[in-house]
């Protein structure tokens, strides 16, 4: 199979975290987490402030009516309280090829496997539902934890795209993207459940 438009709301789900399809129920529960660490004060990174949070919702689900993005929330299992956002997007189906990105989580959270297990789902999802031939992440090249935690999952650099986009400052964005292809996805798989099964990240 391969990725099937118009999408569906899927919700993919571990022992750590939950990947629930965004609405605007969501939405106090997101500034919450985005409070955490008041993660939208990074100058690198474009994570919504409280009162622009219904606008990125607004934003992420007209891309999915688009058929171009499936944004989630991400739901940490064992007391549902929201970590933060994700989604697939850049979807095409004629490769096919899904890029994971837009991505936060609240600060307290960074380190304690819930980002790496939300990624083995949404790895897995794609490469053995969709069967996609790649999985691309795009970050800014100034975000070194965002590059460390792309590089932690296996993914393999293909470069710095130059003067890629306007960053939410309004500057000029180096784009760092990465890419795990269908030939290395058992690696990738292997590496982030071992991960996993110690708590590693």
């Amino acid at each position: 199979m391969t990725i099937p438009l118009p999408l569906t709301p899927v919700t993919l789900t571990g022992r750590l975290v939950r990947l629930e399809p965004l609405s605007h129920d969501h939405h106090d529960r997101l500034i919450d987490a985005a409070s955490d660490g008041q993660m939208w004060d990074r100058w690198y990174t474009s994570v919504p402030r409280p009162e622009g949070m219904a606008a990125e919702i607004d934003r992420r689900l007209a891309l999915q009516d688009a058929g171009t993005m499936q944004p989630f929330t991400t739901v940490r299992v064992t007391d549902d309280v929201v970590l933060g956002m994700t989604t697939f997007m850049d979807i095409d189906p004629s490769v096919p090829r899904v890029e994971i990105g837009s991505t936060w989580n609240r600060e307290s959270t960074h380190g304690t496997g819930t980002n790496a297990e939300s990624k083995l789902l949404m790895l897995t999802h794609t490469f053995e539902v969709w069967q996609v031939e790649a999985v691309r992440f795009r970050t800014h090249k100034m975000n070194l934890q965002s590059r460390a935690a792309i590089e932690r999952l296996g993914a393999e650099l293909e470069g710095i795209l130059r003067a890629d986009s306007i960053d939410a400052q309004g500057v000029v964005r180096d784009t760092a993207q990465y890419s795990i292809v269908a030939r290395t996805w058992p690696m990738v798989r292997a590496n982030l459940q071992h991960r996993l099964r110690h708590r590693v990240g």
